[in-house]
């Protein structure tokens, strides 16, 4: 089933959030097969002993938006992905304001893909770059044991 590149999951993908993604207040602006955008507001929580933002935040968030545009496209063939690796570079340091995430595809292969991501600070300044490699798996492969629950039909487009 292909869904098609431009539906847009953000919406759902707010309504389902939980988690680490609920605890940083990651809240998606745009999620399609082609590019994800997430965003959060700088909090003291995200802070690191000086101040700065942590550098964990940045490879976080490169490392959801990366998941979820894979996801869109292994899930419209019935497959799911995990993370490989996570390649993030700390350009510019941030002590507050909204942080924002971009990931779009370099590679979208039957399995793996590769996203780059760019997180930017409220000035559109790039703060981080990163680069995430997933791994596609079968639908019905165990995860750390369990079978995954989240389906694409379980999430629809906006609009």
């Amino acid at each position: 089933m292909d869904d098609g590149p431009l539906e847009d999951f953000a919406a759902a993908l707010n309504e389902k959030r939980a988690g680490f993604n609920q605890m940083i207040g990651l809240r998606f602006v745009r999620a399609t097969r082609e590019e994800v955008v997430a965003e959060l507001t700088v909090e003291p929580s995200l802070h690191q002993p000086y101040g700065l933002v942590h550098g964990g935040v940045y490879a976080s968030m490169a490392e959801t938006v990366a998941s979820v545009g894979a996801a869109l496209h292994a899930m419209a063939e019935g497959r799911n992905t995990v993370g490989l690796d996570n390649s993030t570079s700390f350009l510019r340091a941030t002590r507050e304001g909204t942080l924002t995430a971009r990931a779009t595809p370099l590679a979208t292969g039957r399995r793996t893909h590769v996203w780059e991501v760019d997180v930017r600070d409220d000035q559109a300044r790039l703060v981080a770059k990163s680069r995430v490699r997933l791994l596609c798996i079968e639908g019905d492969a165990p995860l750390a044991g369990e079978r995954v629950t989240m389906k694409q039909g379980e999430l629809k487009p906006q609009g």
